[in-house]
């Protein structure tokens, strides 16, 4: 067992690194993470307000984006994050929010989720779902239609996405009319020393998952939960009814595997939407790629606008 996966040690890894972004954010004066986030696609207008959440885990904050449409009462987007279940990287997600906001004519609900090691599996994907729950029964008052509800993420945003679709399925709702599942953690059970990727050196290395994994499972036992490892052959649970699904992979992911694994188990089980493997493209790549981020967006945007229509016929 490698050191970092050791639970006290991941853990202080993971606090070490929460903080050093914290600080990096501060010495910046503001010209950090943040602004060259809102920089990005100036094209689009970051129209926003903030937002608390009650869930039994903690309060969950968030960004709503709002779409510059006339609809009274447009469909709503939960956004989860990535960051590897440790990091709290909403503001990353800025414009993939402003983009869905203005070409698919969405509220977005960027949620600043608990992360761990303070708050270990199962509490993220509970909150998760709580805050998709809360999301969908509040629109008359929040000014959304929580009946034209989608869920997705980035990363480990992607695995709380499939999480909260999961339980949505096994608690008889909310009812969600599309789950994006954008380069996501799904099998959780199989070391990232047993995982291959198509290129020598893969973003993602194997230090990071014993750090990103022990501290959101310290318990290697629970790894194969479902809500944490849907994608490994030890969950064979019929998904019939489960949340439609738009699954996205990059060619030079560690994480491609997994994610095809589970588009199939989505494909056997009635509820994919498409697979789109992003060619020339590691994990996080929508983070500096403008153009690729663009064309993967629009897709995501592109399959937000049908959901929301096949709901009101």
């Amino acid at each position: 067992m490698s050191l970092l996966a050791r639970p006290a040690v991941a853990a202080f890894v993971a606090k070490a690194m929460q903080r050093a972004t914290v600080m990096a954010d501060r010495r910046s004066g503001g010209r950090g993470s943040a602004a060259a986030s809102h920089a990005r696609f100036p094209e689009y207008p970051r129209k926003v307000r903030e937002l608390t959440i009650p869930t039994s885990v903690a309060p969950a904050r968030a960004t709503v984006y709002l779409p510059d449409v006339g609809d009274a009462a447009p469909p709503v987007h939960v956004n989860f994050h990535g960051g590897g279940y440790v990091m709290t990287l909403t503001e990353l997600d800025d414009p993939l929010c402003r983009f869905l906001a203005a070409e698919a004519g969405v509220v977005v609900v960027n949620v600043d989720y608990a992360v761990a090691p303070q708050h270990p599996f199962p509490a993220p994907p509970r909150q998760a779902y709580e805050v998709v729950r809360w999301v969908a029964e509040q629109g008359a008052e929040q000014g959304w239609d929580g009946e034209r509800l989608t869920v997705g993420g980035q990363s480990a945003g992607g695995g709380l996405a499939a999480a909260v679709a999961r339980q949505a399925l096994e608690s008889g709702g909310p009812s969600i009319a599309l789950q994006v599942l954008h380069y996501p953690p799904l099998d959780l059970v199989t070391s990232a020393r047993d995982k291959r990727a198509a290129i020598a050196r893969p973003m993602l290395r194997p230090w990071m998952a014993d750090v990103f994994d022990t501290s959101y499972v310290p318990d290697v036992r629970r790894r194969g939960d479902p809500l944490v490892s849907p994608a490994h052959p030890s969950d064979t649970a019929d998904l019939k009814g489960i949340a439609p699904a738009l699954v996205i992979t990059a060619e030079y992911d560690l994480l491609r595997a997994e994610g095809e694994r589970y588009a199939e188990r989505l494909r056997g089980a009635g509820a994919l939407v498409e697979h789109h493997d992003v060619r020339g493209a590691d994990h996080g790549y929508d983070g500096g790629d403008d153009e690729k981020a663009r064309a993967v967006y629009a897709i995501v945007a592109r399959r937000l606008r049908e959901a929301a229509e096949n709901r009101l016929t």
